[in-house]
């Protein structure tokens, strides 16, 4: 795999980790380097260290796949820099028809992961509805509003990255729940060094704990873990539907509010709540559009 193909799909990880429900472990599943991914991570372990001792640079590089995680790094820090102020301004004045399109990429990306799940049996079967069940419990929970100085701060890189990983669960969504997602953009924006990199210190944390342990559950249990993050797909596709009614609000970045704690409701339901348009076909024609983007990227990245 080239290093411009990895670049590539950081960026796709980074857009979509940016708008919170939609999650980069899905784009790293769908385009075909979710293993090589957490293979990389769980190699920074005691022989990278022994290496790094010994002054062995070239060997430890080799060692975590470091190529790799540059290009895809560089991917990703591209995408989340250059796409925050588009896609936050995408999300304040036109959410349902981006929330539509999000919702047919994470179906596609469903059924994509439903078809790699063999030997579909109860257990399998009760795996999936678990991990449905998960993803909507989250999707409903109430926002928290997180203020711990810069523990909170590496605490909350340290939970959004490990949600990140899994396909289904967006690390934007949980610093959403934390009340965090504000305050992070704000310094992403401002580029506040300190808490950025307190914040990277919590991800890169998580990122060496979690991915030892995802990594595990797919060598041990492979099937029914596959299961599981199926299920967090169709479960989070409640987070994704274009039409809501807001239970809870947060903080935004410049004051105003954002919503934290959203129900689905049918379009005429949405327009009777909020007297706006639902846009019915445009959102179907988006969905549709974003469910082929899935495929595409499935048929030709996905296979590599």
């Amino acid at each position: 795999m080239s290093s411009l193909g990895v670049f590539l799909r950081g960026m796709l990880m980074g857009a979509a980790d940016i708008v919170p429900g939609v999650s980069g472990g899905t784009m790293a599943f769908i385009t075909g380097i979710y293993d090589t991914l957490l293979g990389s991570l769980r190699s920074f372990d005691l022989d990278f260290l022994g290496r790094l001792f010994r002054l062995d640079i070239r060997g430890a590089w080799q060692h975590v796949n470091g190529g790799f995680l540059l290009a895809l790094l560089l991917g990703i820090g591209t995408s989340i820099f250059s796409l925050a102020r588009l896609i936050s301004w995408i999300l304040a004045n036109h959410p349902v028809p981006l929330w539509a399109f999000f919702f047919g990429l994470i179906l596609a990306s469903a059924v994509v992961l439903l078809r790699q799940v063999e030997g579909w049996n109860l257990p399998r079967a009760l795996c999936l509805v678990a991990g449905a069940t998960t993803a909507g419990m989250i999707a409903f929970s109430p926002a928290a509003n997180m203020d711990f100085g810069l523990a909170g701060v590496f605490l909350s890189g340290f939970l959004a990255i490990c949600a990140m990983i899994l396909p289904g669960i967006s690390g934007s969504f949980i610093l959403v729940l934390l009340g965090m997602y504000g305050t992070v953009l704000v310094a992403v924006k401002s580029l506040d060094l300190v808490f950025l990199l307190v914040f990277i210190a919590g991800a890169a944390a998580g990122l060496l704990c979690f991915s030892r342990l995802l990594y595990w559950l797919l060598n041990r249990f492979h099937q029914a873990t596959m299961a599981v993050l199926t299920g967090f797909l169709f479960g989070s596709l409640v987070i994704v539907w274009p039409w809501k009614h807001v239970l809870d609000w947060v903080q935004g970045s410049h004051g105003q509010l954002k919503a934290a704690r959203q129900i689905p409701v049918s379009p005429t339901e949405y327009a009777a709540l909020t007297g706006l348009e639902p846009a019915i076909f445009l959102c179907v024609a988006l969905m549709v559009l974003g469910f082929a983007v899935v495929w595409l990227i499935d048929y030709s990245w996905g296979r590599d």
